[in-house]
């Protein structure tokens, strides 16, 4: 089964179709139907690694000053408690904990899937993100989430490869800070090649500071990177938006030659 590293930036993407959104679309239609789908999301960052484990996990719309119609969104995914403990048991001797009734499918998650996925009925459970780990721990743990592949388990990390809200320039819609190119092309450049697992080793990167100000939607890229180990990641879709966010994602272990008019769109 493929894994993949999805730019998930603004979340009307749910409900605006545009480039990205199809080339979403266009990942959902291409890899075979998953068993489950475990989402390693930007927006469920906390104090401990956790995965959902309830059957019916909430569609929750973290965020304000949205269109009422994004509030409207639901994704009523069923959840999947022995995935859970499937997660749990792969991740030791990490411990992860089993949450049963304080997350549930943020919109790093449905965002996406609306799109990828938009029937609802593939069992999602989503993985947080531990706030008090290094970057080597998030890299090893995607490494041992691999094995979820083998047994038709999608895994995908939600975030982005840039990500400065702070720094956000409207009047730039399309458009990339200089610091925000260099930083997506460096990080690119390892993914694409032999060594994507050395995308940890970026927050050396003299733009790294501005490309985050915070680590979390740059925590995703780093389990799918681990996933791929040596084998290279191969370009969906790129592009930025607002000046400093990138909208790039990655698959591994899919043929993108079928996407490929998405990604020059």
């Amino acid at each position: 089964m493929p894994a993949a590293f999805i730019g998930h930036g603004n979340p009307m993407h749910a409900i605006r179709p545009n480039r990205y959104t199809e080339a979403w679309r266009e990942f959902g239609r291409s890899v075979p139907r998953p068993h489950a789908i475990l989402v390693i999301s930007a927006h469920w960052y906390t104090n401990a690694t956790a995965v959902t484990a309830m059957p019916r996990p909430r569609t929750i719309h973290d965020f304000y000053g949205f269109p009422q119609e994004l509030y409207d969104v639901s994704y009523p995914a069923p959840g999947l408690p022995e995935l859970a403990e499937h997660v749990a048991d792969v991740a030791s001797p990490t411990w992860v904990g089993c949450d049963i009734d304080s997350w549930g499918i943020d919109h790093g998650t449905w965002s996406v899937l609306v799109h990828a996925f938009p029937d609802a009925t593939i069992p999602v459970v989503q993985l947080s993100l531990n706030a008090f780990k290094g970057f080597d721990y998030h890299l090893e743990l995607g490494r041992r989430l691999n094995e979820l592949r083998d047994s038709g388990v999608l895994v995908i990390g939600s975030g982005n490869v840039v990500h400065n809200l702070a720094a956000v320039d409207k009047s730039r819609p399309d458009d990339a800070f200089t610091w925000a190119s260099r930083f997506d092309d460096a990080a690119r450049s390892v993914l694409t090649s032999t060594t994507p697992t050395e995308v940890a080793a970026l927050d050396a990167h003299p733009d790294f500071g501005d490309a985050h100000p915070t680590p979390d939607h740059y925590l995703p890229l780093l389990y799918v990177a681990g996933m791929a180990g040596e084998e290279p990641m191969s370009l969906l879709v790129d592009g930025h938006q607002a000046g400093s966010v990138s909208m790039a994602a990655y698959t591994v272990g899919l043929d993108v030659t079928a996407q490929s008019s998405v990604t020059e769109a």
